[in-house]
């Protein structure tokens, strides 16, 4: 369940979650509800404090005024966002020595694929890349690869869900654990605009350096936020992400 006990919650002094959701391109409804849903998750289990931002001013490791809070104050980040952010080249280099030197988090959500295009670091980093959503908002079969991973265990082996799914270029099983993906067998593989590479993974986790890096693709519709199951598995997510949980991001070829 969402809920921790209070014994669980009070053990420890709450993480720090930084949530961006910056938009220079697509606008994305659901970002609000999803930065409420972050905000609201960490309080209510006691787990994390989230900071939201719609800027990118806290991504630097440089001091900053008026008590804002650099990265050095933060355990990990959540971008929900697209197109070429507000970083310059130290901001980027901040973020990527956070995770990899530091051994913190990064949770890239939707349209975090569709994030620096031009920035091949940042596709490293999270894996993969937006190629296109060819079926639109469909009703997607979805299958749980891992069910052991911390935020799938709460979801069925398999189910269809109303969402927007990307199609990912430049994603490699060797780099990446696969922890939800589509259904190959019951969706339209023939569709314009479908490049076919026999994989068509949404969710993820990868080791990036020190770090925890973990992608998913869901969260296009608000139902995904509000859902008791998808909130579970925002929850256990998060908390691997901050190191909370323990969940094995070990690459592994196709079940």
């Amino acid at each position: 369940m969402v809920l921790l006990s209070v014994a669980t919650a009070t053990a420890q002094e709450p993480k720090r979650l930084l949530v961006v959701g910056q938009s220079k391109g697509y606008q994305h409804d659901a970002v609000s509800t999803a930065m409420a849903t972050f905000y609201d998750l960490g309080r209510s289990t006691g787990q994390w404090e989230a900071t939201l931002r719609t800027d990118c001013g806290n991504i630097t490791k440089m001091p900053l005024k008026y008590e804002a809070k650099n990265l050095d104050k933060f355990d990990a980040v959540v971008f929900f966002t697209d197109g070429d952010l507000d970083m310059d080249d130290a901001q980027k280099a901040d973020l990527l020595a956070f995770i990899r030197d530091d051994g913190k988090g990064f949770l890239g959500v939707h349209s975090a694929t569709i994030t620096f295009p031009s920035w091949p670091e940042y596709r490293r980093m999270l894996g993969g890349a937006f190629d296109g959503h060819p079926w639109g908002q469909f009703e997607a079969p979805l299958i749980v690869e891992d069910r052991d991973f911390p935020g799938f265990r709460s979801l069925p082996p398999s189910f269809t869900l109303k969402d927007e799914i990307y199609q990912i270029q430049g994603f490699s099983r060797a780099d990446a654990r696969i922890l939800l993906r589509l259904d190959p067998d019951r969706i339209d593989r023939s569709k314009k605009g479908v490049h076919d590479r026999g994989d068509f993974p949404v969710a993820w986790a990868r080791p990036y350096g020190k770090g925890r890096v973990l992608y998913n693709g869901l969260g296009h519709r608000r139902e995904v936020w509000e859902r008791t199951e998808f909130r579970d598995m925002w929850v256990e997510s998060t908390r691997w992400v901050l190191g909370l949980a323990p969940g094995d991001a070990t690459p592994r070829p196709r079940p």
